[in-house]
């Protein structure tokens, strides 16, 4: 059962298998309790009539029932003794005695009153009759054998009262066969329509599934296809439905496409890493070489400064793997005020002066890696001092929602609105950085920009009111 068509055809038929016996027997239980509510108000109707007569003194041998072949009656007194029964009622069960022989004490009272059938004052039957039980009849279920043929009977217990005084319980039945009849047709109805309900149930969810499926076979044909050629610039298609299926192959393609993006951005990398290391290692091998062959013409200051370019780019490129790796930032408490001051302050020697502007006195704390922080605002200064004229600003100072923002301004040519954004890409130089830049191989600002997105943060390049560019580090606060 590992096809998705068969689990949701097989769940469908027997979600509406059970809902239908459900219904089903409800329905049977409905129609079994009206019809033999049925029963039972006829035999209610015989039974009183029967009670009727007796309260009028009729003799037992004298009483009347209509149908009697369908409603037989037991009559009993007090002490279950039966003292009338029904034309050829030959067996009963259910009324609390099974004997159909009639023991027959004689009337009291009978019809010798002074026949004045009226209520007195008080409202007490009159001398010379008796009353019927006014009170709900009692039910139940029995069988009776009239003239030789044995069926199921409601039958009702109405009690009445004698002229002289005898109380008597009057049985009286009403066939159950009509009822027992209609159920069973009810019931063969229902279980011969419902394999043909369940058979339709399961070929129309079938036939659905596959219809709706049908694009996700497709889906993974494509991704198969994908897989085996590697191509990631293909796509899978697409639907027009706009449901669910069509969604999941329009979020499909959006990660084709960043994976597409991902794969190329890393080729990239590797080759330009490759390009950037190979220039200060072949430097490094021909100034050894030299030195190997001529000892007197080794330019030590140049094979150091090689070194120390080489170790710079290792180090860079090992702090974007660990980025790349989604390495999560330390939860040290950082004053980034603090920590522009240590920065500045230990680049002495730099050809520009650094001038900085915090706030006395206060606290601008943010939570992150505090070497991590350090090396974004050592990798803006480098930015702003290789491209400056003559001044470099730090600003610090409290952003909206509890932020902190750290600015860096130089009063260089800037950067073109157009390559604001394309500078924070690996490797990336402009033309004018190039020619200028001795030492930097593009990942310092990338490499910025990766660890302030890491912190929750972010970093923005735009015009600096020196007239060249100005770079804001914003970073979320501490609290």
């Amino acid at each position: 059962m590992r096809s998705v068509r068969a689990r949701a055809a097989l769940g469908a038929t027997a979600v509406v298998a059970l809902a239908l016996v459900g219904a089903g027997i409800a329905v049977l239980l409905v129609l079994r309790a009206h019809l033999t509510g049925q029963a039972g108000l006829q035999a209610e109707v015989v039974a009183r009539e029967v009670a009727g007569q007796l309260a009028l003194g009729v003799p037992y041998d004298g009483l009347e029932t209509r149908d009697e072949e369908d409603h037989p009656v037991q009559v009993t007194d007090d002490e279950g003794r039966v003292v009338a029964v029904s034309k050829d009622l030959q067996a009963i069960t259910g009324t609390g005695t099974d004997r159909v022989t009639p023991v027959r004490p004689p009337l009291t009272g009978g019809s010798t009153g002074s026949g004045d059938d009226r209520d007195d004052d008080d409202g007490s039957a009159a001398p010379g009759r008796g009353e019927v039980d006014s009170d709900d009849a009692d039910f139940g279920n029995g069988t009776a054998t009239v003239d030789g043929e044995r069926a199921d009977y409601r039958f009702a217990s109405v009690r009445a009262t004698t002229p002289g005084g005898e109380t008597l319980t009057v049985h009286a039945g009403a066939p159950l066969a009509s009822e027992q009849q209609a159920v069973g047709t009810v019931r063969d109805s229902m279980l011969a329509g419902l394999p043909v309900v369940l058979f339709v149930v399961a070929g129309v969810t079938w036939l659905v599934t596959r219809r709706a499926l049908r694009p996700v076979e497709g889906i993974r044909r494509e991704m198969a296809a994908i897989t085996a050629s590697e191509d990631l610039g293909r796509r899978v298609p697409e639907p027009g439905s706009g449901d669910e299926i069509a969604r999941l192959a329009r979020t499909t393609n959006e990660t084709l496409a960043a994976l597409e993006s991902s794969v190329e951005r890393q080729r990239r990398f590797v080759a330009d890493a490759s390009h950037e290391l190979r220039s200060p290692i072949a430097s490094l091998r021909t100034q050894l070489e030299v030195a190997e062959a001529h000892p007197e013409l080794l330019d030590l200051p140049g094979a150091v400064a090689d070194t120390v370019r080489l170790q710079t780019l290792a180090a860079d490129l090992l702090l974007l793997a660990r980025l790349d790796a989604g390495e999560r930032p330390g939860g040290t408490r950082v004053d980034l005020g603090r920590l522009v001051r240590e920065e500045v302050a230990r680049r002495t020697g730099d050809r520009i002066a650094v001038t900085v502007s915090v706030p006395e006195g206060e606290r601008f704390d943010v939570t992150g890696s505090r070497g991590q922080l350090a090396r974004v605002l050592g990798n803006l200064l480098d930015n702003a001092e290789r491209h400056a004229r003559g001044a470099v600003t730090v600003e610090v100072r409290a952003a909206e929602r509890g932020g902190v923002a750290v600015s860096v301004s130089d009063d260089g040519a800037g950067v073109p609105p157009g390559q604001r954004e394309r500078i924070f890409e690996r490797f990336v130089r402009l033309d004018d950085a190039r020619s200028r830049d001795e030492g930097g191989a593009g990942l310092g600002l990338a490499i910025a920009r990766d660890v302030a997105v890491r912190h929750g943060g972010g970093l923005t390049a735009g015009d600096a009111p020196e007239g060249g560019a100005r770079f804001e580090l914003r970073l979320p606060g501490a609290g």
